[in-house]
Formats: C-alpha cells, sequence, structure tokens
C-alpha cells in the first residue's frame, strides 16, 4: 500500500518532535510541557494510521478528527514553549509550527473530502 502524504508528513513530524524532545531533556528544565507536546505530537500519526484500517467511512472520519485535535493540541505546546523557554537547541521551534500546521490543513482537507464523498 502507498504511503500518503499525510502519512509521511505526520511521521516525519513525529520524528522531529521526538529528537527535540532528547534535546529538550538535555537542558535540565521540567519538562511537563515539552512531554504532553510528545504525546500529542505523535498521537496525530498514529490515528491517521489508524484511520487508514477504519472498519468505515464514519470510524476513517473520526480518526481523522481525532488526529486533527491533537493537532491543535500540538500547536498549543509549540507555542507555549516557544513562550515560556529561552532554547538553545538545533531543532527550529517555527519551524515545527509550519509542519504541524501544513498537517493540520491536509488534515482538514482529507476530511471535507471524505465527507463530501459520503
Amino acid at each position: 500500500m502507498k504511503e500518503s502524504a499525510l502519512h509521511i508528513k505526520s511521521l516525519d513530524f513525529a520524528s522531529s518532535i521526538v529528537l527535540f524532545y532528547e534535546k529538550f531533556l538535555t537542558l535540565k528544565k521540567d519538562n511537563t510541557i515539552a512531554k504532553q507536546l510528545l504525546r500529542a505530537a505523535t498521537s496525530i500519526g498514529a490515528n491517521i494510521n489508524e484511520a487508514s484500517f477504519g472498519n468505515s467511512k464514519a470510524d476513517f472520519i473520526s480518526k481523522l478528527h481525532i488526529a486533527l485535535k491533537e493537532c491543535g493540541e500540538s500547536l498549543y505546546w509549540l507555542e507555549l514553549i516557544k513562550r515560556v523557554y529561552v532554547l538553545d537547541v538545533e531543532i527550529d521551534i517555527d519551524l515545527l509550527i509550519k509542519e504541524c500546521n501544513e498537517i493540520k490543513a491536509l488534515l482538514i482537507s482529507s476530511i471535507n473530502t471524505a465527507k463530501k464523498s459520503t
């Protein structure tokens, strides 16, 4: 089965977040917010993957909605980290925000397309 652009982008984003989290831990700062980001960001792709194995169109749409919610939560945590911490890490928060917004747009488009085809 060929992977969709959404699947690939979400996996790339999750990978970047995992690397960001590992670098964040080396800063010896409270990692509560970064851990929340890690959970939400990796959940996006997991729900997209689950959607592709859904047993109905409604299940597919539902899983994409969950992925969209996790995407929104990830954006929140990224913005909070950007405001609260002065980071000296190699990963650019603004680039992560951009990537997450791209995934959000793809999710919205996919949900709308799926709803029209039902």
